[in-house]
């Protein structure tokens, strides 16, 4: 019979880590986690450091808003990629990549690649652009390519589900246009899916 510290070390631990200026990604992450805890992941949803002046926010009351929105939301830390052994990823795309707040969180986790701690992680990413065509799948393909680097196991959804196609048919992660509207409904099932499904395989390699 399995005891309660074995069953907790086998657990699922999802790090969701997210860039949001607007509130696109901080919804998609959001989304992601419920469908994650009600996979049976244990789920901390992060936000990474600002890194834009405070005096450029405030003259943009979206920008301005989300900060506020969003001020409950932990900052993410190496310490909580050690601690997770699934990681998500979401980012808007800035010129067909990661935005620069993204990458420099991922600049701070040398220490941990250097020791092999970021590897036999899984690992799966979503992105938002204004536009399908604004550089979307090359986000999520150097956010793979970051990953690989570490060693982690990539996730990508594929086309492992009919909901993929009624999102946009992007295999390598949910990507969302960001036009200022809610989430629709298939991008919410996209997101689900990926999350679920990103539980489902690292919980078969625990």
């Amino acid at each position: 019979m399995t005891n309660q510290s074995e069953s907790e070390s086998k657990a699922v631990r999802l790090a969701i880590v997210y860039y949001s200026t607007y509130g696109t990604n901080y919804a998609m992450a959001n989304e992601a986690a419920e469908a994650a805890r009600a996979a049976g992941a244990e789920v901390r949803v992060l936000k990474v450091q600002e890194t834009a002046p405070q005096a450029v926010i405030d003259t943009q009351d979206a920008w301005k808003a989300q900060q506020e929105r969003s001020a409950d939301v932990p900052t993410a830390t190496p310490d909580d990629l050690e601690w997770a052994n699934a990681i998500l990823f979401s980012s808007p795309t800035r010129f067909g990549g990661a935005s620069s707040q993204i990458r420099a969180f991922i600049d701070t986790l040398g220490g941990l690649w250097g020791t092999g701690k970021l590897a036999d992680k899984t690992f799966s990413a979503m992105t938002s652009a204004q536009n399908p065509n604004g550089g979307q799948e090359t986000t999520l393909q150097t956010l793979y390519i970051t990953a690989m680097h570490w060693g982690a196991i990539l996730v990508p959804p594929g086309y492992t589900d009919p909901v993929i196609f009624a999102s946009g048919g992007n295999p390598y992660g949910t990507s969302v246009t960001a036009d200022g509207e809610p989430l629709s409904d298939a991008d919410k099932a996209s997101i689900r899916h990926q999350a679920k499904r990103q539980v489902e395989i690292t919980a078969k390699m625990l």
